[in-house]
Formats: C-alpha cells, sequence, structure tokens
C-alpha cells in the first residue's frame, strides 16, 4: 500500500470532490440539467478509474480507502438533496439511504473504538453505489418533458430501485460482518 497521499489516483478522487459543489450549482441555479448531468457522468466515471488506477500502479492508500467513499456519500447526499428539491425523488428514498449509512458510521465508530480496521468495501456494496450514481442522472433528465424524459424516467427508476436494494442489502452485510468482527 503506498504511503503518498500524491498520487494519480487521490488527485482523480480529488478532481471527483471538486464536481460535487459544481453539479449542486448547476443543478439548482441556472438549471442547467445537461450540464449536471455530466458532472455526475464525470463523477461515477472517475469513482471507477481511481481505484483500478491505484491497483495498477500499485498506488492504494489509507487516504483513497477513506477519501473514496466518503466522497461517493457526499455525492450521493448532494444528489438526493437536489433531486428533492427539484421534485424527482420521494422522502422515503432520502430517508432510507441515509438512515443505511448512518448506521454504518456509528458501525464505523465502533470498530475504530475497539481498534479494528474499517471494514473494506464489497463488489456489491460498489454495485450499489454504481447503480445509484446511475440512477441519478436519469432521474434528473426525467425532468424533462420529453420522450426522452419518460424513458429516463423508467431507466432512471429501475437503477434506483436496484440501487436501493443493493444499498441496503450491503447494509445489513457491513453490519453483519462488523458485528463479528467487534465481537472477535
Amino acid at each position: 500500500m503506498a504511503s503518498s497521499i500524491a498520487t494519480w489516483p487521490n488527485a482523480l478522487t480529488g478532481l471527483r470532490f471538486l464536481g460535487i459543489p459544481l453539479f449542486i450549482y448547476l443543478a439548482l441555479v441556472p438549471q442547467a440539467d445537461g450540464w449536471a448531468i455530466l458532472v455526475l457522468a464525470i463523477g461515477g466515471a472517475t469513482d471507477y478509474f481511481d481505484g483500478k488506477l491505484a491497483r495498477a500502479l500499485g498506488q492504494e492508500s489509507k487516504l483513497g480507502e477513506i477519501l473514496d467513499p466518503t466522497i461517493d456519500r457526499l455525492y450521493i447526499l448532494a444528489t438526493l438533496i437536489v433531486l428533492y428539491m427539484r421534485d424527482a425523488i420521494p422522502l422515503w428514498l432520502i430517508v432510507t439511504l441515509i438512515a443505511r449509512d448512518a448506521l454504518l458510521a456509528l458501525v464505523a465508530l465502533a470498530l475504530a473504538a475497539k481498534g479494528k480496521a474499517p471494514l473494506k468495501v464489497t463488489f456489491v456494496g460498489k454495485a450499489a453505489t454504481f447503480n445509484l450514481l446511475y440512477a441519478f442522472p436519469f432521474l434528473l433528465l426525467a425532468l424533462s418533458d420529453s420522450t426522452i424524459g419518460e424513458i429516463a424516467f423508467i431507466f432512471g427508476w429501475a437503477f434506483a430501485i436496484w440501487g436501493v436494494a443493493l444499498y441496503v442489502a450491503t447494509g445489513v452485510s457491513y453490519f453483519l460482518t462488523a458485528l463479528k468482527t467487534i465481537r472477535v
């Protein structure tokens, strides 16, 4: 594991972080949905490539392990708030996702208090995040009063339902894994 924080994968992660306020601005102020969707797409792509690049270059780092899921959560939270403010999603979806993340934040604190390492993100956990990150641009595009908007609505909710299901399932899995780790 690389000890330096100045790596290409971490730079890519930092770039992804800068997309969050840009997305919020584009989606809420000028309601430039096309540009906002592009920022989300780039954020999703960099989420994939920062990990691939870290492994390929042997530059995996503790900072990257912490920043990557943290920035994922921030993207999800920012997007949920924007979509709710634009009347694209219901409150239950936000409550479900935030409750899962709040529970896992408590689990992370309990693990740290016991001197245990944080849980590793699983493939299914990544798939849950990817589904949500793919759902959000479609749900934003679904606000368009057009045929494309109608198609985007279908794809957006398909990705969202799978994403929420996987997100909750991995939350339960992470929780159970953490309980076993704490008990050992």
